[in-house]
């Protein structure tokens, strides 16, 4: 039906020929995450069952999202006009949403061509059966789903990091992962090692192979490989996730904190460093986020869908990711299953339509030209620092202005001055998907309303998001049993019209 590398391949040829210079990383300088929402569907001779051959199906990028960044609790504004994450899974889920209400205005007015057909309730609609959504990303996600094990030195060469990197490791996550200038003074410039680590495609984008600093007092860290200091417990967590009898001496880092209220990483040295399964938060620098791991938001996509509340008003049934592909970058399919749904699996009671889903979870082996490594790769001994791109980008399959380019959680460009005004919000933050939403419920008469919709007046986006009753249930049922120290913004940052 479907490949791993066809949909990398296809995402990878929609960013080179579809997104626009601006926003894209500054060649040989920055590097950029990807992340992309494909809608596969039977081929037109397939759905007709007009052909014995094997199942033909068309491949479509209907979202995409670029990023690395999210901006800290002193920054988030309660008028909704500001994006709090900025990491591309959450740009291309938002970019989604975007689509979800295109599709959703095509079906209003009756027209063919829309992937939603009438539901069994007045004023709602399903998916067509026929079409379901693969989710690509150029990396694994930041948070459990990137601790994953790292075998031997010589399998998985490790860069020696300053010591306030180990002890604040905090810059993967929010893509301010910046390779100081003087870890060269740790290699052996000929050395196979060193040859291994700048040409081979392996190295994470986001991720330093953190050695932990022990006590050292200040410099660089030489890498620390030993493990035989850890018990057979402390090693149970990642052991069971290493290939064969292959030693594990560490794990690849993830900047991303545990959440107030979770049990909190150990900070052992080498494998025993992180506490696996646990909320975390993307960190931002010095000022705290309040936005979730993106391995956090996946799983929990995965069991309330990528549609949000707002459109659970007029939808029978969540809309779920059948798949999710991940890009060649250091991977280990037992962490993924565990981060996007292993956590879940045993939450039950759920409302009608709502349910934990079995994802597909593969891996391509085709790498990302502007990921951190293949950057690295091609500009070799570059005399200036290789830092993460500051600028994000959406893109959603719509006839009218598809793009969006944000810095900072604004429109590039935007001026403080500038704020306030209409022209400074992105048409993905939270106020202008909601103006999107209000103004689809205004092209449809309230006589074909739903009744979650016609039962009560609601105004505020708070009102509108708790009103859509099963997914508030859902969402109480998903915290109470599996994540119960998820963070949730106070009502009052929902408060706007």
């Amino acid at each position: 039906m479907w490949t791993a590398d066809e949909i990398a391949r296809l995402c990878y040829e929609h960013y080179r020929t579809r997104l626009p210079k601006q926003g894209k990383p500054e060649p040989n300088r920055e590097w950029t995450l990807l992340a992309a929402v494909v809608k596969i569907q039977p081929a037109a001779d397939q759905a007709h069952g007009g052909t014995n051959r094997p199942a033909q199906v068309t491949k479509e990028v209907v979202s995409m999202g670029t990023g690395t960044k999210c901006i800290g609790q002193s920054k988030m504004r309660k008028s909704g006009d500001i994006l709090n994450d900025s990491h591309a899974e959450v740009i291309a889920r938002r970019s989604f949403q975007r689509y979800l209400l295109h599709q959703l205005h095509l079906a209003a007015a009756l027209k063919e061509d829309s992937i939603f057909v009438p539901g069994t309730e007045r004023g709602l609609w399903k998916l067509r059966p026929d079409v379901l959504f693969v989710f690509f990303s150029s990396h694994t996600p930041c948070g459990d789903a990137s601790i994953i094990p790292m075998l031997e030195f010589e399998d998985q060469p490790c860069c020696p990091v300053r010591r306030d990197w180990a002890n604040n490791p905090s810059v993967e996550a929010s893509g301010d992962l910046e390779a100081p200038d003087d870890t060269k003074k740790w290699e052996n410039l000929g050395s196979p090692v060193t040859k291994k680590m700048r040409l081979e495609p392996g190295i994470p984008d986001g991720v330093a192979h953190h050695q932990s600093s022990g006590h050292q007092e200040s410099g660089l860290i030489p890498p620390s490989i030993g493990s035989s200091h850890l018990t057979a417990q402390e090693l149970a967590t990642v052991t069971g996730m290493a290939p064969g009898d292959a030693k594990v001496v560490d794990v690849y880092r993830t900047g991303a904190k545990c959440v107030p209220g979770e049990a909190g990483d150990s900070g052992k040295p080498g494998a025993a460093y992180h506490q696996v399964g646990l909320l975390r938060v993307k960190p931002g620098r010095g000022d705290r986020t309040c936005s979730l791991s993106c391995s956090d938001k996946l799983a929990r996509w995965n069991v309330l869908g990528c549609q949000g509340a707002l459109l659970m008003h007029l939808l029978e049934e969540p809309i779920y990711l059948s798949a999710v592909v991940i890009g060649r970058c250091p991977y280990s399919q037992e962490a993924m299953q565990r981060a996007l749904t292993g956590r879940c699996q045993n939450v039950s009671a759920l409302p009608k339509g709502f349910g934990v889903q079995e994802v597909k979870i593969q891996q391509s082996g085709l790498l990302f030209e502007q990921s951190r490594c293949a950057v690295q790769a091609k500009r070799a001994d570059g005399p200036s620092r290789l830092v993460p791109c500051g600028a994000a980008i959406s893109w959603s399959a719509v006839p009218e202005q598809p793009l969006d380019v944000t810095a900072n959680g604004f429109p590039q460009g935007a001026t403080k001055k500038a704020v306030r005004c209409l022209q400074a919000r992105s048409r993905i933050s939270k106020v202008e998907l909601f103006r999107s939403f209000q103004k689809l419920l205004s092209n449809i008469s309230e006589d074909k309303w739903p009744d979650s919709l016609r039962m009560r007046k609601l105004e505020t986006y708070h009102e509108y998001k708790e009103g859509a009753s099963a997914y508030q249930e859902a969402w109480s049922v998903l915290r109470k049993q599996a994540f119960g120290s998820w963070i949730r913004n106070p009502p009052d940052y929902h408060q706007f019209k």
